[in-house]
């Protein structure tokens, strides 16, 4: 049974094909970046075949998503030999609001209400639509399904979610505390317990999922309780080039004297801000740390806000689960930036950490516990995969369909 897993971005369409008849087996992946431009480039790569790289027209993501399956289906370089072969698509969809709280197959009636969620998501949901909308054209009769990012997050109590707004703006507008990567966070933390024999419903565990977009996660027996990102996933964590929390006072005081709209306010803490604005130098933590290395002291200072915010995090969740006995660490920067994850443990003995800097450096893209045998609390590195958590959702509701 062959599943396509799909993310589909504004301007980009990532995209793997695996097999789920029996142990889990990724037979392509690829992204086409650019759509919508005349130089739009798909870089493919299928199992036991050299990698693929065009550049052509991408109109839209459903011309985008018909060059992806055409790639899969190319004698040379593909592994299909009919569109009929791909049993169902699981896409990524970014914000379900309070709608799901689980993946769903799409219907008509889904897609009417994830299009009810645009406003809460402009930046992604539409482009998850599109990746719907263009496979409903070009697979028909294929099964669709839909996996939240913030469903994960639905069981977060009231007290936590809310914001200090007045009530209505919550029964208007629906703003509350949503919280994304939630398959990310949901993932590891179930692999981490079964690497480490424990059972997940009895422990409290901290997420950190780092990448150029962050988040922390409070997972308190087995359940979401709270997490950093908020309505948009601009809040929390500085990130590649999101300011995470920030003084909204100070906003508006940039507006005014900077003469941003609401647009360019928009596109300032999204894109002009994080780990990028503060250095310089670059969003990717490598550059950083080169240049840090090198006496660029913007660099350096950058990557110990960074690990300040995590590390200030933590220690914030550990005392709103009343503590806490697992830390993990995943994502680009999590599972790879050892120094990242020995900042962000330092000095937390207090709280049960005994963190084994000798086993943490230099280890890259492993699971591995990373705390020492004596320590009350484990910290882990734990590789993430969101597109298998997908694609293992999409099989499992299309098993009960049958």
């Amino acid at each position: 049974m062959k599943i396509l897993v799909l993310n589909c971005g504004s301007s980009s369409i990532k995209y793997q094909l695996l097999e789920m008849s029996g142990t889990p087996d990724v037979l392509a992946i690829g992204l086409l970046e650019r759509v919508g431009l005349d130089d739009s480039v798909l870089k493919h790569e299928a199992k036991g075949k050299e990698k693929y790289k065009s550049v052509q027209p991408c109109a839209d993501h459903l011309v985008g998503i018909n060059l992806i399956i055409d790639i899969l289906l190319h004698p040379e370089h593909g592994v299909l030999k009919t569109k009929e072969d791909i049993t169902a698509v699981g896409h990524r969809v970014v914000h379900g609001g309070e709608k799901f709280s689980g993946s769903v197959i799409i219907t008509q009636e889904i897609i009417d209400k994830m299009e009810e969620c645009v406003d809460l998501a402009p930046l992604h949901n539409p482009a998850n639509l599109k990746g719907i909308y263009a496979i409903t054209a070009l697979l028909p009769k294929v099964l669709q399904v839909g996996v939240f990012d913030t469903a994960f997050h639905q069981t977060m109590p009231e007290h936590v979610y809310l914001y200090g707004l007045p009530y209505e703006m919550y029964e208007k507008h629906k703003i509350r505390r949503y919280g994304f990567h939630g398959t990310s966070h949901g993932y590891v933390a179930k692999k981490a317990c079964g690497i480490l024999g424990l059972d997940i419903n009895k422990i409290n565990i901290i997420t950190c999922h780092l990448g150029n977009g962050a988040s922390i996660t409070a997972i308190k027996k087995g359940k979401s309780f709270d997490t950093s990102m908020g309505l948009t996933p601009v809040e929390g964590l500085i990130m590649g080039t999101r300011c995470g929390d920030f003084d909204l006072g100070a906003l508006f005081f940039l507006m005014e004297k900077e003469k941003l709209d609401i647009q360019g306010a928009n596109n300032f803490v999204n894109k002009k801000c994080g780990v990028n604005g503060i250095s310089g130098v670059s969003m990717d933590m490598r550059d950083l740390h080169t240049a840090a290395e090198g006496g660029n002291k913007r660099a350096r200072l950058a990557l110990d806000m960074y690990a300040y915010r995590v590390r200030k995090y933590i220690g914030a969740y550990a005392a709103a689960m009343d503590g806490v006995d697992l830390i993990i660490f995943t994502g680009g920067i999590g599972e790879n930036d050892f120094m990242i994850r020995e900042w962000s443990c330092a000095n937390l003995e207090f709280m049960g950490v005994e963190f084994d800097k000798a086993v943490n450096n230099g280890v890259k893209g492993k699971d591995i516990v990373l705390s020492k045998p004596t320590s009350r609390v484990k910290v882990m590195a734990v590789t993430t995969n969101e597109e298998l958590v997908i694609a293992t959702d999409t099989l499992r509701i299309y098993n009960e369909k049958k």
